[in-house]
């Protein structure tokens, strides 16, 4: 059985193509490989767990320039590759290893099992509810944790540290909340020394687009030998991690990774630009026929749209940045023309993700006395999505925990429409649900939009919008 330091918990492209490269950077450095992780999925996607088993756990990171300009890692600092669908008792057991000290997760906004808020745990989700019942055979990923965290108290071993990984505003609070809130139903008794825990936040940045087989091919061309299991991504890469580590941690700080007593700062940076930009050009694009980033933001209106966005959203944000550079940097990174980065992944899930990349910074601006048109203008365009079906273009899934309810929003009557969405508090804060001007926009953003008559004259409304 192998020794990790790290257990991972949602074995994905972007743990593959992120956490795991610095730790591979990490390795070569210094020859030291007991921080080496093992890597689980939990849910879905065994199929990625038996290839990287099968491999021997190796496989290529190719970081793409541009499409005629990139670099490769070989990546061997994954151990092992675990599923743990059915049964959680062998994952349990490598998370009880007195070599562990540090438990990472990539497993997105619904695998914390809360609310959008944040607050709360999310009842209406199985694991979450199967949980609650039981923690004898855990189905959530808090209830995995709580688990092995009372499992490794009763064994005489320290507790290791959760480090979020996620691409949400407070991760790792969000993570003790979630673990917290189990316990109080479970074992209350627990409850202080499990606050005491550390549940560091990170922010992470960087593209990994899901891999389909024309990039594999070009993968293939790179390293002169086919590789199903490489990943691909961009050059840029950004990892920051709040440094509270009881049982020690790898000196990651040498190989690219920055270590900050309070991450808040950049995660804020990061959401709302980078990723509040994201789902601007994911839902205008769609709209317009786009499929991936860089035919979005070659688009001169969307362009100026997400130039417009930036303008708005940068005065919400206070860290030690110069963020008209950053902005700028973003535009070039989007238009990278090697990632074919899909606007329907980036869609995926809007309801868990707009209340922090846009709604919060609408929030901040009203406190500030200001409005915010172009982001009543994105919502505006969020809502369109939820129809799934472009301006004379063949429609499309819509893939959102909160798809049904959107479609029962929808009605001819726009402000009829707005009214509705508004008022569903998963996603929308009150002082924005209360919001007049902020409705008022985000009406009239739709009424102009439905009412194009062809796919030109559509363009031109959104142009006059904004």
């Amino acid at each position: 059985m192998p020794a990790p330091g790290i257990v991972h918990i949602g074995l994905g492209a972007f743990h593959r193509g992120h956490q795991a490269v610095y730790l591979q950077s990490y390795r070569v450095r210094t020859g030291d490989d007991r921080w080496d992780i093992c890597a689980a999925n939990i849910r879905s996607n065994k199929a990625i767990c038996d290839a990287l088993s099968a491999a021997n756990h190796r496989y290529a990171v190719v970081a793409y320039q541009n499409s005629q300009t990139s670099t490769v890692t070989q990546v061997e600092s994954i151990c092992e590759a675990l599923f743990a669908g059915e049964s959680r008792s062998e994952l349990l057991a490598r998370l009880c290893l007195p070599s562990v000290a540090i438990v990472t997760l990539t497993v997105t906004e619904k695998g914390y099992g809360l609310k959008p808020s944040g607050l709360e745990l999310n009842m209406d989700d199985p694991a979450i509810a199967a949980d609650w019942v039981s923690l004898a055979e855990p189905r959530s990923v808090p209830g995995l944790l709580l688990l092995a965290l009372l499992r490794r108290r009763e064994l005489g071993l320290a507790a290791f540290t959760v480090l979020s990984c996620d691409n949400i505003p407070h991760n790792g609070a969000r993570a003790r909340t979630a673990v917290m809130a189990l316990a109080e139903r479970h074992t209350p008794e627990a409850c202080r020394w499990l606050a005491d825990l550390a549940f560091p936040s990170s922010m992470v940045d960087r593209i990994v687009p899901a891999v389909d087989e024309a990039a594999l091919g070009r993968a293939a061309s790179v390293l002169g030998y086919r590789d199903d299991l490489a990943v691909i991504t961009e050059q840029f890469s950004q990892w920051v991690v709040e440094d509270c580590f009881p049982l020690g941690r790898p000196d990651w700080e040498h190989d690219g990774v920055t270590m900050v007593a309070n991450v808040a700062s950049y995660e804020t940076m990061k959401l709302r630009l980078l990723n509040g930009a994201h789902s601007i050009l994911a839902y205008a694009g769609l709209m317009l026929g786009h499929s991936t980033v860089d035919q979005a933001v070659a688009d001169p209106v969307l362009l100026a749209l997400v130039r417009a966005y930036f303008a708005e959203a940068i005065p919400t944000i206070s860290v030690d940045v110069d963020l008209n550079s950053y902005c700028e940097a973003l535009l070039v990174r989007f238009a990278n023309d090697s990632l074919n980065h899909r606007l329907a992944q980036i869609a995926m899930d809007g309801s868990q993700k707009i209340p922090q990349r846009w709604l919060n910074g609408v929030t901040e601006r009203s406190a500030q006395g200001k409005e915010s048109p172009v982001t009543a203008l994105a919502f505006a365009c969020w809502l369109i999505h939820h129809r799934g079906a472009p301006h004379d273009a063949a429609p499309y899934p819509v893939n959102d925990p909160l798809a049904d309810q959107m479609a029962f929003c929808v009605d001819d009557d726009r402000a009829v429409w707005v009214e509705r969405v508004l008022a569903v508090s998963a996603v929308v804060p009150s002082a924005i649900a209360t919001d007049a001007s902020f409705k008022k926009v985000v009406v009239a953003s739709l009424d102009a939009l439905m009412g194009a008559a062809s796919e030109d004259d559509l363009i031109s409304r959104l142009a006059r919008l904004y």
